[in-house]
């Protein structure tokens, strides 16, 4: 069966007109190409759909039914073709993004707050997952995109990464601490300490495994906990030294605890992940764009850098920023 939909299109308006001569005139058509197209349609279902005469034009009772049935359908198609048309242009639809649990309370609830004020009839939902998960979601296309924080510089022949910000570690102490007297504290000084930092879903691991190595530290067990709050409880019980990313970004420690920087310094950097030579949807990248935003400033004359690791650079007229 090989039936356009200018013919259904045609027929819904003679049926809605009982008229060939009005519908021609919403098509802009002659009557007699209406007509042949009414007819090229009978001739296609293999029914007959109009009775005819000189002065009126009248629905068969297959016409009437198959009238009300393509009616919805073509209502339907218009509907969802504007809708996709507008979620094309970056206003309306669901985005879903994958984000490390610790980034998802602080830095990536601002960037939502953007989002809703940029596109308030846009759906931005939030996907938690550990890391792996993040990047395995953007991988298969279950996620428009993924938020993760990494120490090393980021490669994969699969995805492609924006660096958005630099975050460096610190230590967590009560104020009363002996370490709490110096102004930046050696990675070597915690050696003295058991050592209570983030799980490998906020990417910290690593980086201390960069640390340790660099500063000839001994490997010992250390606490690994789900969330900043949780490292500044046990910090304050006495349980040993926190090391966690202090910066604007970044969920912010107990307010009766100090943070040391810890030096040589270490950093975390924060990105953005899409699939390798995917175009995002246009409502993604618009969302892309301003979590990328949140934080951009104009390019400095040098941007800054990691002391340990050169990164590539993020999307032009953005800067990666270091948190101080």
């Amino acid at each position: 069966m090989n039936v356009s939909l200018q013919q259904l299109k045609v027929f819904v308006a003679v049926a809605r007109e009982r008229s060939f001569t009005r519908a021609a005139r919403e098509f802009d058509l002659t009557q007699s190409a209406v007509s042949r197209c009414v007819r090229e349609l009978e001739d296609a279902v293999e029914l007959k759909l109009f009775d005819r005469t000189t002065r009126q034009v009248e629905l068969t009772s297959a016409g009437a039914s198959l009238e009300r049935r393509i009616g919805r359908l073509l209502d339907e198609i218009e509907r969802t073709l504007l809708e996709e048309r507008t979620a094309y242009e970056g206003h309306t639809g669901l985005v879903v993004i994958g984000s490390n649990p610790m980034l998802s309370s602080g830095w990536v609830a601002q960037s939502l707050a953007g989002c809703a004020e940029a596109f308030p009839e846009l759906i931005v939902s939030i996907k938690d997952q550990p890391q792996s998960g993040v990047l395995a979601s953007v991988e298969q296309g279950e996620v428009d995109f993924g938020v993760v924080s990494v120490a090393e510089p980021f490669a994969s022949d699969l995805l492609h990464a924006q660096v958005i910000f630099t975050t460096p570690l610190h230590a967590l102490i009560p104020a009363a601490h002996p370490l709490a007297t110096h102004a930046n504290i050696d990675w070597r000084a915690l050696n003295e300490w058991n050592l209570i930092t983030l799980n490998g879903d906020a990417g910290i691991r690593v980086a201390l495994d960069v640390a340790f190595n660099a500063n000839q530290m001994k490997r010992r067990p250390m606490q690994e906990l789900g969330h900043v709050a949780a490292v500044s409880r046990t910090v304050e019980l006495g349980l040993g030294v926190g090391v966690v990313p202090v910066g604007a970004h970044w969920p912010l420690p107990q307010a009766s605890l100090v943070t040391r920087l810890l030096v040589p310094e270490v950093t975390v950097s924060t990105l953005l992940v899409q699939r390798r030579n995917r175009s995002l949807r246009p409502n993604a990248a618009a969302v892309w764009s301003q979590f990328s935003g949140t934080v951009c400033e104009p390019l400095p004359r040098t941007a800054p850098s990691s002391q340990i690791f050169n990164w590539p650079a993020a999307t032009p007229g953005c800067a990666v920023l270091h948190e101080p």
